[in-house]
């Protein structure tokens, strides 16, 4: 591998932006490290194909949030051409981007998810806030269907919140997911490898706000990170248990994140699976990996060399 010219896909034009180039010049500066020919590059979709032509690209790190490393459009793009990528698949990488598919494969295999339903941006939005009333208690999660870093998502505590959060949602995707709240405890689930998936340490996340919103989670000392997780032996075993299914039944592989809240009862459910979770300063996988005794720089060497088409 290391003989070959490696780009780390990184930018490009989603919401996610800034934070995939942070995500990126990590992952970039530590595979330099490893003595790997990497460079980076910033993703322009309309001209991909030029831009891995001129700079004789033979392998790609796909550090894309959001739309197009994300949803399976860079994958798609990279199997036509046959250049091995890091990362889940075109298939998975779609279904674990749409919230709603994704929830409907966690039910039907039978993997713990709150209530849910998805409206289409074509309803009537009075019609939308008035079934929410109806069938969901405040507080209830209105997020967009296809968005990740929190981006889109409201916690809705009062009535007077929720056409706002129906507009926000919208804005980002033409599909929203109306979600059960959970009061509880969230946690995060490394799930490494590919025909036999392993969980590293669970972390849990305690928010200086109460909420792990955008800001909670990208700047720095907003946020308790407590590694491993203050769970009992039966808690934790059904989080991971949890997660490891959830990574399985979307097709998942290399490494995902799986986040999941845990209500009073300690009974686990699954929010969602990321499939290029963040390696900036304050992500959540490096820091599972660190406690697993996987150093960065050996975490995304371990990453490249499990590139595949």
């Amino acid at each position: 591998m290391k003989s070959k010219k490696i780009a780390v896909l990184m930018g490009g034009p989603s919401d996610e932006r800034e934070v995939s180039l942070n995500t990126g010049n990590a992952i970039l500066q530590a595979l330099r490290e490893k003595g790997y020919q990497a460079i980076g590059l910033d993703l322009i979709p309309q001209q991909l194909f030029e831009q891995l032509k001129e700079h004789q690209i033979e392998v790609v790190f796909n550090a894309i949030h959001g739309k197009y490393g994300e949803d399976g459009a860079v994958q798609g793009a990279l199997e036509l051409i046959g250049i091995p990528y890091t990362g889940s698949g075109l298939m998975a990488s779609a279904v674990a981007m749409d919230k709603a598919v994704s929830k409907r494969l966690f039910l039907a295999a039978g993997i713990p998810t709150p209530r849910s339903r998805l409206y289409r941006k074509t309803v009537d939005k009075q019609k939308i806030f008035g079934e929410i009333l109806a069938e969901f208690s405040i507080p209830v999660v209105v997020k967009s269907s296809a968005q990740g870093s929190s981006i889109g998502v409201t916690i809705v505590e009062e009535e007077n919140q929720l056409l706002p959060a129906i507009d926000q949602a919208f804005d980002y995707s033409n599909d929203l997911l109306v979600e059960q709240f959970i009061d509880g405890r969230e946690v995060t689930v490394a799930v490494w490898g590919d025909s036999q998936p392993q969980a590293l340490p669970m972390i849990e996340i305690v928010p200086h706000s109460g909420r792990y919103d955008y800001r909670s989670k990208y700047t720095k000392g907003a946020t308790d990170y407590i590694i491993p997780a203050r769970l009992d032996e039966r808690t934790a075993s059904q989080v991971q248990q949890a997660a490891v299914s959830a990574f399985t039944v979307l097709g998942c592989r290399g490494i995902a994140r799986v986040d999941i809240m845990i209500d009073r009862s300690n009974n686990p459910y699954v929010l969602e699976v990321n499939t290029i979770p963040g390696m900036t300063a304050t992500s959540l996988v490096p820091k599972s990996a660190a406690a697993a005794g996987i150093s960065f720089a050996d975490l995304c060497e371990r990453l490249l060399l499990s590139a595949t088409i």
